[in-house]
């Protein structure tokens, strides 16, 4: 009898396996990136040895069924924004993410986004593309994300100088969303005209899914936006976001 109960807890354990941590990835963060989402890239090409061995981690312990919503969508933004900085660090220094895939030529790659750069443990190879829009967008119905994946880029939402936490993760998309909506540089908001991120035009879909775009904007906004406010997007800055 004993011999069995043992044999379950085995099976118990096997199913329910602790999660990898995202501690150093969170400190790594805390040191290499400023309150407005500027990278030191320069500083950061020292510790791309911590960076690897972090993302390694991730790779061996992908999310498993026994995760919650929130666990697997934290670990996804965690790694491709790791994975993002990863890339820049491999080519830095560049002006714009952008550079990789064009000036710097990688066979079989047209986009830095299509590099295939993470592999899980059934040996499939992913990229950023296959992460964002075969992964997150697919698994996950929450259009809070696109402030929260960061394609180094400075027209990007910033990159938080903090890890993303699963016990919480609503409020750093909130936070996130409201401090991109906040910033003027990126989003022009009044109650009858907008001026957005083109972000809200590439992927407009996404923030209509429950509503009308100014249904989706106006719980993050301080103006009450009319529903017949004119809508226009910015112009994207592919500038890399450096410090």
């Amino acid at each position: 009898m004993k011999y069995l109960f043992f044999l379950f807890l085995l099976a118990i354990s096997a199913l329910t396996k602790a999660q990898p941590s995202h501690k150093d990835f969170d400190l790594l963060l805390k040191k290499h990136v400023d309150d407005k989402g500027g990278v030191n890239y320069k500083a950061f090409k020292n510790d791309t040895d911590i960076l690897n061995d972090y993302l390694v981690e991730m790779m061996l312990e992908p999310p498993s069924r026994d995760w919650n919503d929130d666990e697997k969508l934290a670990y996804w933004i965690n790694v491709y924004n790791a994975l993002t900085i990863q890339l820049v660090l491999k080519y830095y220094p560049i002006k714009s993410i952008k550079d990789i895939g064009s000036s710097i030529q990688i066979p079989f790659v047209n986009t830095p986004w299509d590099v295939k750069c993470f592999e899980v443990k059934d040996g499939e190879e992913l990229s950023l593309n296959n992460i964002e829009h075969g992964i997150i967008r697919k698994d996950f119905e929450e259009p809070r994300i696109h402030f929260a994946l960061v394609c180094a880029a400075v027209s990007c939402p910033k990159l938080l100088n903090e890890a993303y936490d699963p016990a919480r993760l609503n409020a750093q998309l909130t936070t996130q969303t409201k401090g991109f909506l906040a910033n003027t540089s990126k989003n022009k908001i009044s109650i009858d005209r907008l001026e957005l991120s083109k972000l809200f035009s590439w992927y407009g879909g996404d923030f209509r899914k429950n509503g009308t775009l100014v249904d989706f904007l106006n719980p993050y906004t301080s103006v009450k936006i009319d529903s017949k406010a004119k809508t226009s997007f910015l112009d994207y800055d592919w500038n890399l976001n450096e410090q």
